[in-house]
């Protein structure tokens, strides 16, 4: 069972390049979607070996946001092997999450 990492704008470009798929959850503190979405990327967390769950605070680093064009939070981003495969904004409900991940989950 993994734990969500916590990305830096430091460590964010070595995370991204993992061997396993990692999904960044762009979020900030006052976003109330981003609220609603955190305990479904935990459940998913706590599911799955085969992706990495990672959380980047845009306020606290602004550099791996805007990088990226997040544009709107949240926004999930799946990245495998540094590169992004999949973008998803707004916040959703697991099953489609787990629709949308799909193709990456054992």
């Amino acid at each position: 069972m993994a734990d969500i990492v916590t990305l830096e704008d430091a460590n964010f470009d070595q995370a991204i390049r993992a061997d396993k798929p990692v999904l960044v959850d762009f979020w900030a503190e006052w976003c109330g979607p981003c609220k609603v979405i955190a305990p479904v990327l935990e459940e998913i967390a706590s599911e799955q070996d085969s992706i990495t769950i990672a959380k980047l605070n845009v306020d606290h680093n602004p550099q791996s946001a805007a990088a990226n064009d997040v544009m709107s939070i949240p926004t999930l981003i799946l990245f495998q092997d540094g590169v992004e495969k999949k973008r998803i904004v707004g916040a959703a409900p697991k099953h489609r999450l787990m629709a949308e991940l799909a193709e990456f989950l054992n």
